[in-house]
């Protein structure tokens, strides 16, 4: 007797259909399965065999075989446990094959037939919708799942469970659908609030999260730099519901808590500078996602920037012109989304005191040169905005003077944001944010006078610029006009957007970082 299960395998962030086929037939007792699994599929036969068992069903004394289709996709995990365990049931009589033509089944069997949490469902259950059938899942899947369910999911942990549905013995009930409200935030994001002076760095900041620009802060040790930049994800627009489903989906897969209360939260990702270009950019045997994967839709940190490896560095520049990151195997080529915002830190040299007022710096030349050449000039030239991070006085880190100065400095993330989300209001009319500006869009959206162009041109002859860098700065002043409510951009803003490439400005017989 044959049963046909449909089921979905895990590649990359999609969900390709597998269709589980069981076939029993006459001779001796064996289970055979084909169609390219991978040990963990090959081993679910003896985990099918007891949850069977133990689960008060019959495990049928034929030949077995079943054939997980199409033939050409590697199957990997646990998650065809389930349907693997329907299909022998449903092709020894002990179920009914009608409703199996309108369900999808994922699931791992433990060996008492209790179902156990699975990677990857959040695709699974997003490519289902699109298919009209409904989704049986485990139960600890039940909340990720929730962001889709159009009362087609339903989640059960026991292999008895599925059964009783199958049987109509006991109907499960659909998963209900959650969603957050885009301006909730939670998750204890840091206060733009406790950050004392650094008046230039905040509003950079402030410009960076209204126009989704790459930024880097450099300056001494003990600043701030980590501090701002931890703030940034505070201020951020929450991500609409397709960015916010394509960030929950990376980390399905990636086996990394989806959250329905903050789903729609910008994510925030600070790796260690050890890190290595495939933790960065993601790889493996089975390919999983890297650290520029799981920043999608929100903020990649890169604190001491010129600590992290050249070679890892240099990984960043495509995906960040792209937006994704393509990673090939023999066997099979993964693409994941990887549009994030780019925020680093570095200090001025390796001692971290070139350029502080009471601190001497004890590098020699040669050694600012070559810390400072880590960071290529192609990567630096992806950043919109380099900002220093002066050094603060004790009288502002310990107590503000004047009622203006307190009021700016007690600025918090909420006030900021909502200049942040009117800013992005006007972009959005446009049709694209500025960050993400290029060819005919930026020309149309950054639309020059003769003096703005006069401007620009003195600045592009007198520091060198690259056409790359002349285009980041129109987006900022055009950012820089957004946040001023204008519709079109004057000579302050292209100002204000050239005094934000400081390390541009490079002097006779000065580092690039010195500025």
């Amino acid at each position: 007797m044959l049963a046909i299960v449909h089921s979905r395998a895990s590649v990359g962030v999609m969900a390709p259909a597998v269709t589980v086929e069981v076939h029993l037939s006459g001779g001796l007792p064996v289970l055979s399965i084909v169609g390219m699994p991978e040990t963990a599929v090959r081993e679910s036969r003896e985990r099918v065999r007891s949850a069977l068992l133990n689960s008060g069903f019959e495990f049928p004394a034929r030949r077995i075989t079943i054939n997980l289709a199409p033939a050409d996709l590697p199957k990997e995990g646990a998650r065809f446990d389930l349907p693997i365990a329907i299909g022998i049931l449903a092709a020894s009589g002990q179920l009914p094959l009608e409703p199996l033509s309108q369900l999808e089944f994922i699931g791992e069997l433990s060996l008492d037939g209790a179902l156990r949490p699975l990677n990857g469902v959040l695709p699974a259950a997003i490519a289902v919708t699109k298919t009209g059938r409904q989704l049986l899942v485990p139960q600890q899947n039940a909340s990720e799942a929730s962001l889709v369910s159009q009362g087609n999911v339903f989640a059960t942990n026991h292999l008895l469970a599925v059964c009783a549905h199958l049987t109509r013995q006991e109907q499960l009930s659909p998963v209900a659908t959650v969603q957050a409200e885009p301006s909730v935030f939670h998750g204890g994001i840091p206060d733009l609030a406790d950050v004392r002076g650094q008046h230039v760095p905040r509003r950079a900041l402030e410009v960076a999260a209204a126009g989704q620009h790459n930024l880097l802060f450099f300056g001494p040790p003990g600043t701030g730099k980590s501090m701002l930049a931890s703030r940034l994800p505070g201020i951020l627009p929450a991500l609409d519901p397709d960015s916010a489903l394509d960030v929950a989906a990376i980390h399905s897969v990636s086996g990394r808590p989806v959250t329905p209360e903050v789903w729609r939260q910008p994510p925030y990702r600070a790796p260690h500078h050890t890190a290595s270009a495939v933790a960065m950019v993601g790889g493996g045997s089975h390919p999983r996602p890297g650290e520029i994967s799981l920043a999608h839709g929100g903020v990649l940190f890169l604190d001491e920037l010129p600590e992290f490896e050249r070679r890892v560095l240099e990984v960043l520049r495509e995906p960040m012109e792209s937006g994704f990151i393509a990673i090939s195997r023999s066997a099979r080529q993964v693409e994941f989304p990887a549009r994030f915002q780019l925020v680093a830190a570095m200090n001025p040299c390796p001692c971290g005191f070139l350029g502080h007022p009471t601190r001497e710096c004890q590098c020699t030349a040669q050694q600012v040169l070559r810390y400072s050449s880590k960071v290529s000039g192609p990567l630096l030239d992806r950043f919109d905005l380099h900002v220093e991070m002066p050094v603060q006085g004790a009288d502002v880190l310990m107590h503000n003077h004047g009622a203006g100065q307190i009021e700016e400095a007690s600025e918090s993330s909420a006030v900021v944001r909502e200049r942040v989300l009117l800013a992005r209001e006007r972009q959005v009319y446009r049709g694209c944010v500025n960050g993400r500006l290029a060819g005919r869009e930026l020309q149309e959206a950054c639309r020059l006078d003769s003096a703005c162009q006069k401007m620009l041109a003195g600045a592009l002859d007198r520091l060198g610029l690259s056409a790359r860098a002349l285009h980041r700065i129109q987006r900022v002043a055009r950012t820089l006009a957004d946040l001023d409510s204008a519709d079109s951009v004057n000579q302050r803003h292209v100002a204000e957007a050239l005094g934000y490439r400081q390390l541009d400005r490079q002097q006779p017989n000065r580092s690039p970082v010195s500025s």
